[in-house]
């Protein structure tokens, strides 16, 4: 069988990401030092829907179903909702899991199938991606992605994936001003010449790429984005914030939304994490922004010079 195409013009040029919804293990607490329940996060979802952006990303991982019992009781309120989801191997408890976390996903999500399922990091890819196949065939997910992959778990992936006549859809990676290591090794450029679409998250660096935080205002302690950008880490980000803000100062718009630009002018679809109804509003107006070239190589350079480049405790190198 064959699966339709996973096109790019179809879908907004961004995704709303929800792995700060909830908390728990791997959860907003934990991770970004947040709080958040139903009640606050309700406006966020509505306000996104209103402003046409219907791609929502968690995983069952996030907060260990929290984020995506969080989601499922505003999707069931909301039509032409398009949800990515994801299915970890480092909780697989057995050969049954993929199906068991999909059936859990569902139910939490209320929803009928899922229309990009993921695979959430590579572990034992040949075994895990054959196991993606009888869920499409089943009509459980529409799109198979792959997420935390390098090049050469991709191409394996999409080469298990053709021998069923099905398509690897779509690639999500850490990608961002700090972190192009999908870049340099080739990975965009193989989406692009295969016509699989490409993801990427942590584009704002969990805050850092925003005039939020800065030396004298550091980020919670104690959370996981606490302790990749502690202070000294914030203060190297300084002529790359103040270069953003120029650029942004010129175009009316703010640091953060330089950041999403960027990322879509790389011919990605960044997933923004939201958790604020401005946060939405940031999202929606870096969707119609437009860096020159002139802007991407100076942004690119400034980057660089920060010598700042943090990368996940669940990501191993792209180059490997």
């Amino acid at each position: 069988m064959s699966n339709p195409k996973l096109d790019k013009e179809t879908l907004p040029k961004i995704a709303l990401g929800t792995w700060s919804w909830g908390t728990g293990y791997r959860g907003g607490d934990e991770i970004f030092g947040n709080q958040l329940s139903e009640k606050e996060l309700r406006p966020v979802f509505e306000a996104a829907v209103d402003k046409g952006l219907v791609l929502w990303d968690t995983a069952a991982v996030y907060g260990l179903n929290a984020s995506e019992a969080i989601l499922g009781k505003f999707v069931k309120e909301a039509e032409g909702i398009l949800i990515s989801t994801k299915f970890t191997p480092q909780l697989a408890k057995d050969d049954h899991a993929v199906e068991t976390m999909i059936d859990g996903s569902l139910e939490r999500l209320e929803v009928p199938f899922i229309d990009i399922y993921w695979i959430h990091n590579p572990l034992d890819v040949s075994k895990w991606t054959e196991k993606m196949i009888p869920l499409l065939k089943k009509g459980k997910i529409k799109h198979i992605g792959v997420s935390n992959h390098n090049l050469q778990e991709i191409k394996l992936a999409a080469e298990i994936l053709a021998k069923e006549d099905i398509t690897l859809s779509a690639v999500q990676n850490h990608y961002s001003l700090l972190y192009r290591a999908s870049e340099k090794a080739g990975i965009l450029e193989y989406c692009e010449k295969n016509e699989i679409l490409f993801f990427s998250y942590m584009v704002l660096e969990q805050g850092a790429l925003t005039e939020k935080y800065s030396k004298k205002h550091p980020m919670p302690a104690e959370s996981r984005r606490g302790n990749a950008f502690p202070p000294r880490t914030l203060e190297k980000l300084e002529p790359l914030i103040t270069l953003m803000k120029e650029i942004g100062l010129r175009k009316n718009v703010n640091v953060a939304q330089i950041a999403i630009a960027w990322a879509i002018a790389k011919n990605t679809i960044p997933i923004i994490g939201v958790t604020k109804v401005a946060q939405v509003e940031d999202a929606y107006q870096a969707s119609s922004l437009t860096l020159s070239k002139e802007e991407i190589v100076q942004l690119e350079a400034a980057a660089s010079a920060s010598n700042v480049e943090i990368r996940g405790d669940w990501e191993k190198p792209m180059n490997q």
